[in-house]
C-alpha cells in the first residue's frame, strides 16, 4: 500500500515588546540568569497579571499579516501543569477563544505557490529554561512571561521541503511585519512538529506523532527526513502506530519517544479569573491596521511585474526592504528600470559594505542616482566615466550633472570631432589598420583604444568603434 505523510505545524514566536506579557520586567536575551524577574514572573501568592497592550496588537497584526480573521472577543485560559520551568504550575494561554483564527500563508515551492491554512495565532507566555549539569539542574526564569505567539497550521503540508519552505515564509512575513526578530540563535522562535501516514487518497488521518521543540528550521525537516520513513518502516511491517510524542537527538539524527500524548482534558484548562476578556473595538483595530506592511511574496511579485525585474534582483529588494525603497524611488520614471537596480546592487549596496556605511547615512538621493542614468543613456557621459562621477556622488551627495559640470567630465559625440581622432589614430598607426584589414579583429580594439587615450576618455566608445570600422573598410 502506497502513504503519504500529512504535516501540520505549531510555530512559537517571541513578540518583539520592550516588556515581558504581565509585567513590567524586561523582555530581554543575554541578562545574567534569574535577573528580569519579579514576584509575577515566579508566581508568587497574591499577584496579578496586567496584559501588555503592544503585545496584543502585535498578536492582532500577525493575525491581519496571516489573512486571519480578528476575533472581537478572545479571552485567557490556565493551562495546568507541573514542571520546573512553569513557576506558577500554570501556563496562561489563549485555549477555545483565541485572537486570530482562519488564515493561511502563501509561499515559493517548486516552482509554483503553495498555501498552507492557519488554524489559529495564540497569545501566551513563555516558560522559563532548564539548564543541566553533570550532578544538578538549574532554572533561568528570565524567559518566563515573555510574550509568545503559537501559530498553528492546519495539516496541509506534504513533506519534509515544504515544511521548512513554510517555516521560511513565516518567519519572513514575521520579520517584515515588525511581529519578532526570529532570531532562533536565542530561542525566539521554536516549532513543534505533527506528522503522520495515512493511505494515499484516503480522507482519513493516521495517527499524529508530535516531535516536540525543534530550534531550528533544518532541524524541523531532518527530523521529518527521519520520521516519515520510521513511520512508513512500521505501517508496511505490519505493524500499527500510537499516538505520542517524541523529542529530536540533532546529534544522533534520530527521533525517541518521550511518552503517549495528552489530550486536552489532561491540562484542566479553565478560564483565567485575573484577566478579563479582551474586546478589541474599532479604533483599536484601525490603529492596528495601520501597521500592516506589504507581505515579502506579494512585494517580490510586484517588483518582477512592475519592473521586469528578475527573480535574483526581486528577492534582494524582499530581504533589504530601506534598499528595495531607495530603488523604487530612484526608478520612478526611469527608462530602464532593470539598470537602475543593477546599480543599485552592483554599485551603491558595495559602497556601503567597502566604507561601512548604512543606507540612512547615505548621502547619495535616489534622484541623483536617476539623473547620472540618464545622462549615460543621453550619451553626455560613458559607463567609465559614470563610475567615477558615481564615486564622488557617493562621497559627497553632489548632483552628477554638477559633478559633471565641474569635472568637465562631458562626453565627445560629436561625429567630426571624434573622425578627427580617429584619423590621427590611424595615420599614427599604419600597422594596426593593415592588422585590421587582414583579418585580425583584436587590432580594432587596440586602435579604439588609441582614441580614447587621445581624448582624454571622453570619446564616445560606441561611436569610435563604429568610425573606425567605416574608415578602415574604405
Amino acid at each position: 500500500m502506497d502513504y503519504e505523510p500529512v504535516i501540520g505545524l505549531e510555530t512559537h514566536v517571541q513578540l518583539k515588546t520592550r516588556s515581558k506579557l504581565w509585567c513590567g520586567c524586561a523582555n530581554e536575551f543575554g541578562a545574567p540568569p534569574n535577573t528580569n524577574v519579579c514576584p509575577v514572573c515566579l508566581g508568587m501568592p497574591g499577584v496579578l497579571p496586567v496584559a501588555n497592550e503592544e503585545a496584543l496588537r502585535l498578536t492582532a497584526l500577525t493575525g491581519l499579516l496571516l489573512n486571519c480573521a480578528v476575533s472581537r472577543y478572545a479571552k485567557f485560559d490556565r493551562k495546568n501543569y507541573f514542571y520546573p520551568d512553569m513557576p506558577k504550575n500554570y501556563q496562561i494561554t489563549q485555549y477555545d477563544k483565541p485572537s486570530a483564527v482562519n488564515g493561511h500563508v502563501d509561499f515559493e515551492f517548486q516552482g509554483g505557490i503553495a498555501r498552507v491554512r492557519i488554524t489559529r495565532a495564540h497569545l501566551e507566555e513563555d516558560v522559563g529554561k532548564n539548564f543541566h549539569f553533570d550532578r544538578n539542574s538549574g532554572v533561568d526564569f528570565n524567559r518566563a512571561g515573555v510574550p509568545l505567539l503559537e501559530i498553528v497550521s492546519e495539516p496541509d503540508l506534504t513533506s519534509a521541503d515544504m515544511a521548512y519552505e513554510y517555516l521560511n515564509a513565516l518567519k519572513d512575513i514575521l520579520i517584515h511585519g515588525g511581529v519578532s526578530d526570529c532570531d532562533m540563535e536565542k530561542g525566539m522562535v521554536r516549532c513543534d512538529v505533527n506528522v503522520s501516514l495515512r493511505p494515499k487518497g484516503s480522507p482519513e488521518l493516521g495517527a499524529k506523532i508530535e516531535i516536540k521543540n525543534m530550534n531550528s528550521f533544518s532541524g524541523a525537516r531532518r527530523a521529518l527526513e527521519y520520521e516519515i520513513p520510521r513511520q512508513l518502516r512500521v505501517l508496511q511491517g505490519g505493524g500499527k502506530l500510537a499516538q505520542s510524542t517524541r523529542r529530536w537527538d540533532d546529534v544522533a539524527e534520530i527521533t525517541e519517544e518521550m511518552r503517549t500524548k495528552e489530550h486536552a482534558h489532561d491540562y484542566r484548562y479553565f478560564p483565567e479569573p485575573d484577566l478579563m476578556p479582551f474586546v478589541p473595538g474599532d479604533a483599536w483595530l484601525e490603529e492596528v491596521k495601520r501597521r500592516v506592511v506589504e507581505l515579502p511574496l506579494v512585494r517580490k511579485r510586484r517588483f518582477m511585474s512592475a519592473y521586469q525585474l528578475p527573480a535574483s534582483d526581486a528577492a534582494t529588494f524582499v530581504d533589504d526592504v530601506a534598499l528595495g525603497d531607495f530603488f523604487e524611488a530612484a526608478a520612478k520614471g526611469a527608462k530602464h528600470p532593470k539598470v537602475v537596480a543593477n546599480w543599485v546592487i552592483n554599485n551603491l549596496r558595495a559602497k556601503m559594505t567597502e566604507t561601512g556605511t548604512s543606507l540612512d547615512a547615505v548621502r547619495l538621493k535616489p534622484e541623483h542616482l536617476r539623473e547620472l542614468i540618464q545622462l549615460i543613456d543621453d550619451d553626455k557621459i560613458s559607463g567609465t566615466m559614470a563610475q567615477d562621477v558615481f564615486g564622488q556622488m557617493f562621497a559627497s551627495g553632489e548632483t552628477a550633472g554638477k559633478i559633471v559640470a565641474r569635472e568637465g567630465l562631458a562626453q565627445v559625440s560629436d561625429t567630426a570631432a571624434i573622425e578627427k581622432f580617429c584619423d590621427e589614430v590611424i595615420a599614427a598607426h599604419p600597422k594596426s589598420a593593415e592588422d585590421f584589414r587582414g583579418g585580425k579583429a583584436a587590432a580594432l580594439n587596440f586602435l579604439k583604444g588609441q582614441v580614447m587615450k587621445a581624448s582624454q576618455g571622453k570619446a564616445n566608445p560606441q561611436r569610435v568603434g563604429e568610425i573606425l570600422e567605416r574608415k578602415l573598410k574604405r
